[in-house]
């Protein structure tokens, strides 16, 4: 059975770099995937950030600049870096591999001011 994880740092200051993990088990990365992100702002709708699919990655153009999606394939893991973040990237983070319905439980990211 499919699962993922997220870890991440609980807490960021603002102008520095997030970054949030995403542990799979159950099935490798390696696998044809869309290895996603998205993240939930609070009071707001999900958005999807991006994905990575083989050494393939694709990111939403609203935050092409500040976002950048990688894998460890030996730790079967995928990570996402947001660089420069404000307090609105405060979010909570999941990570999901499409096509189904596989999310990790979220991990909660404050950016203080």
């Amino acid at each position: 059975q499919l699962q993922l994880q997220e870890s991440g740092p609980g807490l960021v200051k603002s102008s520095q770099t997030l970054s949030v993990t995403c542990t799979v088990s159950g099935d490798s990365i390696t696998t044809n995937y869309y290895w996603s992100w998205i993240r939930q702002p609070p009071g707001q709708e999900l958005q999807w950030l991006g994905y990575i699919r083989n050494t393939n990655t694709y990111v939403t153009p609203s935050l092409r600049s500040r976002i950048s999606i990688s894998r460890d394939t030996s730790k079967n893991q995928f990570t996402l870096q947001l660089t420069s973040v404000t307090p609105e990237d405060t979010a909570v983070y999941y990570c999901s591999a499409v096509p189904g319905t596989h999310w990790g439980r979220g991990t909660q990211v404050t950016v203080s001011s």
